[in-house]
């Protein structure tokens, strides 16, 4: 299928402070005609998250900094539209990290077949993707189990919601903070967190004592900075952290001072892992019987917001320092 054309976003230039749709541009490419073993991709939905705002500095973060005049990358699921590799055929539905982009050839090495029965499809880039295997990892990082108190920050995130609904089927009680009545709505309501609060109105270690008086057992870290500090001060004797994230600083144009109260780590004989969802891979077969199951049963819900366009996609990255989305963001190519 040469000659086809397919529209991509790539980086103009390195942010400062929050990302603007100034440091996006859209760019055409045209597809060759297909080489022995590849395969030609339709994106039908591409993620946007966080962790890619560290790549789009100069310095290595996750992964080697984002070229500039190059199409970013990212997860994304799509239709497999013309195969030369024995292993995919026309129709397959398969997940990447080609996002940010409507059409690519790879090889079948960079794809990962799904089901078209799961609907929507997108949930491959949420509860049954990354961020909800990164909900995962973590809890079994830190061995969350029946009886914890767990306290998740940037609970209505991607992957923080998705934590709260595994650590409640794990027998935790599950306190959430977001950034809004709506998100703490959403967490009592729809992802049945026994608590929750937003972080907006008063201070975090306040609102998190209120919450859970005698203490907590496990803090999930989605946010780092201030409450992180808080979660120090509030966590019980042998308590565990799961490093996941850290968005209150990503923007930050000079480091930010550390919690000040981390000596917590050694009264409180404190256990902090800080994870990376790709190191885990080999088990990416068990993680996806579990959800899947969990999903097919309604025991875990997948929440997401759409924008709709790849000329959107700039905007929708940019949203998620400003809180617009609820669940996973994710952009509608198709």
């Amino acid at each position: 299928m040469s000659g086809l054309r397919s529209r991509e976003i790539c980086l103009a230039a390195r942010p400062s402070g929050i990302p603007t749709p100034a440091d996006f541009t859209v760019a055409w490419t045209d597809s060759a005609p297909l080489k022995d073993g590849e395969v030609l991709v339709r994106n039908l939905y591409m993620s946007v998250d966080p962790y890619m705002r560290g790549r789009m500095n100069a310095g290595r973060s996750y992964a080697p900094p984002f070229e500039l005049g190059k199409p970013l990358d990212g997860g994304a699921v799509g239709d497999v539209i013309e195969s030369r590799a024995r292993d995919f055929k026309p129709g397959d539905v398969v997940t990447s990290n080609f996002g940010w982009r409507e059409y690519f050839v790879t090889s079948p090495e960079d794809l990962h077949l799904v089901s078209r029965e799961m609907q929507p499809l997108s949930v491959y880039l949420g509860a049954l993707g990354m961020t909800g295997m990164t909900a995962w990892v973590g809890l079994n990082l830190v061995e969350a189990r029946a009886g914890d108190v767990i306290f998740i920050s940037g609970a209505a995130g991607a992957v923080g919601n998705v934590a709260g609904q595994l650590a409640k089927l794990r027998g935790c009680r599950v306190i959430g903070s977001a950034g809004s009545a709506e998100k703490v709505q959403f967490l009592r309501e729809e992802c049945g967190f026994d608590s929750a609060f937003n972080y907006k109105t008063g201070p975090v270690l306040e609102q998190l004592n209120r919450e859970a008086p005698d203490g907590i057992d496990v803090y999930f870290d989605n946010v780092g900075g201030e409450t992180l500090e808080a979660a120090l001060s509030a966590l019980r004797l042998r308590g565990r952290i799961a490093a996941c994230g850290g968005i209150s600083g990503y923007n930050s144009e000079t480091p930010r001072p550390g919690p000040s109260n981390l000596f917590h780590i050694t009264t409180k004989r404190l256990t902090m892992r800080g994870f990376i969802v790709s190191d885990w891979l080999d088990r990416r077969s068990e993680f996806e019987k579990e959800l899947s199951a969990y999903f097919k049963a309604g025991k875990v819900k997948n929440k997401e917001t759409v924008v709709k366009g790849i000329e959107q996609a700039a905007a929708a990255f940019v949203g998620l320092f400003q809180g617009q989305n609820v669940g996973k963001m994710v952009v509608e190519l198709a």
